[in-house]
């Protein structure tokens, strides 16, 4: 028994003696990337809060395909160390961050969000990390230096003296973004947007899947195309598409001109065989043949049509929703129960995502964060791929572009795949899947409460 505690003795040593002298070579890897780090010209606080990330390794964890130190293939690091990075790639990647302060470059909305929430809630560096990196526990005061960062961060992508003191520190922010237009492209797209004539049989127009008067959306299950053939995702409202990184679930279009391009020519929603059907259509149109070329050089084409439809939704924005006017200072605008929820909303971590101006549209999620959604749902179809789909890397697999919150009470189903038939219900269930909470009746009552005060104004009324 004597030689058994002895021999384990000497193995705990000579753990504990690894772990303190890969924590120094870690430490000093960080600093000499550090001393390479491209920081000039960067202001003091941003400088400090890239040496509290890069000192600390966070990269390590939340950057794909970093250089791991040497010490990452031994027997319990390699193990510790692998849990930690499929967490951390699965929840935030840091690259960008890094990148973006050295480059003096807007810093995400969500990324700000989701440093906030865990420095909140002491979450990181996660226990598991630490047992193998004592020294890169952060200090009450590296922990404050990063959430006033975040703070100041904030305050240089929002306007000055829009939202009252209470709230110009929170993720979502009201709408007061307007997108610079061309008067007479819209007025054209607009014309486009309800043609019929870009479907192949002259029946489906942009306008019948997202009707405007219905927040943007058919409110189906999947879009109804050409021949009454039925699409396999839900639609995303057209409205404040604008503010999205990408369009679509799965991110596939670039913006909202490489959107417009898509539905004309898919066989099963609006099913014209080419773009020479489409313009051939509308070049007999001396009235739109005539707008056309006052516009556009080179006529009708698939590029011009498209522009004039990308500039048309780059109007579909809907400010001064009555929480809009809540944060700008007016505490009537919300009655107590709809506060309350936005409390709830906050304290449930909804506004890591669902961030910003559109109250989402900044980044894609992983759909079962906290709990597997799909084994849950069963019958996984090619679509639950979600980003997979447009980027074939398997980091990518169940990622949905998230979406923004504006209007959402109009916009019934929810989810790509309409499993949420009210609100409620989605509220509920991103709780679980994306949380990893439990909520009350209560407490869903309230958020759900809250997220109706989002309807915002469009054409100078309140949509309903």
């Amino acid at each position: 028994m004597r030689k058994i505690l002895i021999l384990i003795g000497i193995c705990v040593a000579g753990y504990l003696g690894t772990v303190y002298t890969v924590d120094r070579f870690d430490k000093r890897l960080s600093q000499q990337r550090l001393a390479n780090a491209n920081l000039q010209n960067v202001d003091d606080l941003s400088s400090k809060a890239f040496n509290i990330m890069n000192d600390n390794g966070c990269q390590y964890c939340h950057t794909r395909n970093s250089e791991l130190p040497f010490y990452a293939g031994l027997p319990v690091a390699k193990q510790l160390m692998e849990h930690d990075v499929k967490l951390a790639q699965n929840h935030f990647s840091i690259a960008e961050v890094l990148a973006n302060i050295q480059q003096r470059k807007p810093i995400s909305e969500v990324a700000l969000a989701k440093i906030e929430s865990v420095m909140q809630d002491n979450l990181m560096p996660p226990n598991l990390y630490l047992t193998m990196h004592w020294g890169s526990r952060l200090s009450d005061e590296e922990k404050g230096l990063l959430l006033d960062w975040v703070k100041a961060e904030r305050l240089k992508q929002h306007p000055a003296g829009v939202v009252s003191d209470k709230f110009k520190y929170d993720a979502v922010q009201p709408i007061t973004t307007t997108f610079p237009v061309s008067a007479t492209k819209v007025e054209l797209g607009k014309k486009l947007f309800h043609d019929t004539r870009l479907s192949g049989d002259n029946t489906i127009s942009c306008a019948t899947c997202h009707p405007l008067n219905k927040g943007g959306v058919d409110r189906e299950d999947t879009s109804i195309g050409i021949g009454g053939a039925k699409g396999p995702v839900n639609d995303p409202s057209v409205f404040n598409a604008v503010f999205n990184i990408h369009q679509f679930w799965d991110g596939r279009a670039a913006n909202l001109q490489e959107q417009a391009g898509g539905p004309p020519l898919n066989p099963i929603e609006m099913g014209s065989t080419s773009w020479a059907q489409i313009i051939g259509k509308l070049e007999q149109d001396p009235e739109l043949h005539a707008q056309f070329a006052d516009i556009y050089p080179n006529g009708i084409t698939a590029d011009t049509i498209t522009d004039a439809i990308a500039e048309f939704e780059k109007t579909l924005v809907t400010p001064n929703s009555r929480f809009d006017l809540y944060l700008k200072g007016d505490e009537n605008a919300l009655n107590a129960k709809e506060k309350e929820g936005y409390a709830l909303f906050k304290e449930n971590k909804c506004a890591t995502c669902h961030v910003g101006e559109a109250m989402g549209g900044q980044s894609f999620e992983i759909l079962g964060l906290k709990k597997d959604y799909f084994a849950d749902r069963g019958n996984i179809k090619e679509v639950d791929q979600g980003r997979f789909n447009a980027t074939k890397d398997p980091h990518d697999i169940h990622r949905f572009k998230v979406p923004n919150l504006r209007n959402v009470a109009l916009t019934e189903p929810y989810f790509h795949d309409a499993t949420a038939r009210t609100l409620e219900e989605a509220v509920d269930k991103m709780a679980v899947y994306e949380v990893g909470t439990q909520l009350s009746s209560d407490d869903i009552d309230k958020i759900a409460a809250f997220l109706r005060t989002l309807n915002g104004e469009y054409q100078g009324k309140i949509m309903q």
